[in-house]
């Protein structure tokens, strides 16, 4: 099986991956362009673990173009699968959508209300939407059109013509026991299916009682694929079926039908060698006996006549947070979920730093801020020279492609500041301005435009994803009670933050303001080390912290304080700490 060697040195993978392909392209078609190909089926929501399924391909495809070479990347939607189930969950669809399992996805109905013509475009559009606000350059091809117009009409005929051959090669791997898997586990079964890569792969695989064939038609009565091949005529093509759901049979040419398709492990080894691919990626579950990728392998040599593409084995996906989306509601998160709360560059680089073969978390919790701080900490790196090679590339993979940058905020403000005041502010814009103005004095806000799309990414992180119990509420009165039952050491911490106020007002400032009251305090300069403090300020910081959140939201803990102090206004923090 040709495997992209994967190595765990800290490289480019993807620069390793793109010179291997380039080599492979020439060896098998010189001079012509490169060919890498994605499958989805579109059979529900489209999951951020199928979006490995394209970034892989695509990040590889896309150094392929900076070098100069013309690339072609694939996408085939497979929305003649046939419909198997009725997800959980779904917005607008209900048990009702039961009547349709087994006819082609193009075939069922979008869910109520859906602006789409059939099921599968409507999941298709979310993807393709998606995919845009990444940079994501591709071809789709629909497997609806491609079959229902004849295109596939000389491979099915010569798969028809060589179903012993083929059956032969599956023999080889039905009586085989598929070992444990030594991977990872999924996470659900949305990523279970998301790992063996497009198609139907739990499909039958053409086994029938009059023998084997690799062709399987829709019947003409009632739709559905739950037909039984019984006779076929080499010379003249003819088919005969008959349909377990409605009793339909009937006698067709297949010289002229296209209403059926070949089973899916040979579908996808034929599609191989009709579109030339040279690198496609697929999941962790192919590495089993008998899947679909190990199969595909020896039939599009020994019937096609084709290669079969090199290419990873991905690892799976998964998400910190978000457990209220579960796979009930249809799935694990999608690309466009994901993109409501971080930039596409974030997005990218969380599938460009690893490769393919080392699974990850994207975040949906708390852990978002992490990210985008580190995140920003490269960008300064790169900026400044620092990082490391590998590092670099990650970096520049995720900005931009070969055709450009992608659209950025001009001015990048953290996002844990961004949305710890659209937490306060509840996305009031005049006071979310004066707000971030005050962070740096020196250099203000003209315009929220400046912070965005990251201030509306973290505003709708706090709105989406943070529970109500968890949201920023500042008090309205101060708590006298509190205040009237302090000790000579917290009215005087107070008193140091209340007289500093003034002339510490900015981001900054006030960082500095709060840590240094504790040490001003115990006989400490204020701008004292961490390395100059005896362990017990440490112990006093958080208690002056904790003191200050519950005078002013009522609680332990809260957004950090600099940004907090900034967001309730010094008014209104004077009110709050007793003056």
């Amino acid at each position: 099986m040709p495997i992209v060697a994967q190595s765990t040195e800290t490289t480019d993978w993807v620069s390793r991956f793109a010179d291997e392909v380039i080599e492979e392209s020439e060896r098998r078609a010189p001079g012509k362009r490169v060919v890498v190909a994605s499958g989805l089926s579109p059979s529900g929501p489209i999951h951020l673990g199928n979006l490995r399924e394209v970034m892989t391909p695509h990040l590889v495809a896309d150094e392929i173009r900076r070098r100069g070479y013309q690339v072609r990347h694939l996408i085939s939607w497979d929305d003649y699968d046939r419909y198997r189930k009725v997800p959980n969950g779904v917005a607008g669809v209900d048990e009702s959508w039961a009547e349709h399992i087994g006819r082609p996805l193009t075939s069922v109905p979008a869910p109520k209300g859906s602006a789409h013509p059939n099921w599968a475009e409507h999941f298709k559009a979310a993807m393709i939407d998606a995919l845009a606000e990444l940079g994501v350059e591709f071809d789709g091809i629909s497997q609806t059109e491609q079959y229902t117009s004849g295109a596939y009409r000389e491979q099915i005929l010569h798969a028809m013509k060589h179903r012993g051959d083929i059956d032969a090669i599956l023999d080889q791997y039905r009586t085989k026991k598929v070992p444990a898997k030594k991977s990872q586990k999924p996470l659900d079964e949305a990523e279970l299916e998301a790992a063996e890569g497009s198609g139907a792969a739990a499909e039958d695989d053409g086994t029938g009682s009059a023998g084997y064939f690799p062709y399987k038609p829709y019947c003409g009565g009632c739709g559905k694929d739950l037909t039984t091949v019984t006779a076929y005529d080499d010379d003249t093509t003819e088919l005969t079926y008959t349909c377990a759901a409605c009793g339909f049979s009937e006698t067709v040419r297949l010289t002229e039908f296209n209403r059926g398709k070949l089973v899916w492990k040979v579908d996808w080894p034929m599609r191989w060698a009709y579109e030339g691919v040279v690198f496609e990626p697929s999941g962790v579950d192919h590495s089993s006996p008998g899947s679909s990728f190990q199969v595909g392998g020896q039939i599009v040599g020994s019937i096609f006549g084709g290669k079969q593409p090199i290419g990873p084995m991905y690892a799976f996906v998964g998400i910190s947070g978000m457990a209220k989306m579960s796979s009930s509601r249809g799935g694990v998160p999608t690309p466009g979920d994901a993109l409501k709360i971080m930039e596409p560059q974030l997005l990218r680089w969380l599938y460009a730093r690893r490769r393919p073969n080392q699974s990850f978390k994207i975040a949906f919790d708390q852990e978002i801020q992490r990210l985008y701080d580190e995140w920003d900490k490269l960008a300064a790196k790169v900026a400044d020279g620092s990082a490391l090679p590998a590092d670099v590339a990650a970096y520049s993979r995720a900005v931009g492609t070969a055709a450009g940058e992608l659209p950025k905020t001009p001015r990048p403000m953290p996002y844990r500041t961004l949305a710890s005041v659209a937490d306060i502010t509840a996305g009031a814009e005049v006071q979310t301005l004066r707000i971030l103005s005050e962070l740096d004095p020196a250099n203000p806000l003209s315009s929220l435009d400046e912070v965005r799309p990251r201030l509306d990414r973290a505003e709708a992180w706090i709105n989406t994803q943070v529970p109500a119990d968890q949201r920023t509420v500042v008090r309205d009165e101060a708590d006298t009670e509190l205040l009237k039952s302090l000790d000579d050491q917290g009215r005087e911490s107070l008193r140091l933050l209340l007289d500093g106020l003034d002339s510490h007002w900015s981001l900054d400032g006030l960082t500095h303001l709060v840590y240094g009251v504790p040490k001003v305090q115990a006989g400490f300069a204020p701008d004292a080390t961490p390395k100059e403090l005896p362990a017990e300020i440490k112990v006093a910081q958080r208690t002056f912290f904790a003191l200050l959140y519950h005078l002013l939201v009522g609680r332990d803990t809260g957004p950090r304080l600099p940004t907090l102090l900034l967001a309730v206004g010094q008014e209104r923090v004077r009110k709050l700490l007793g003056e």
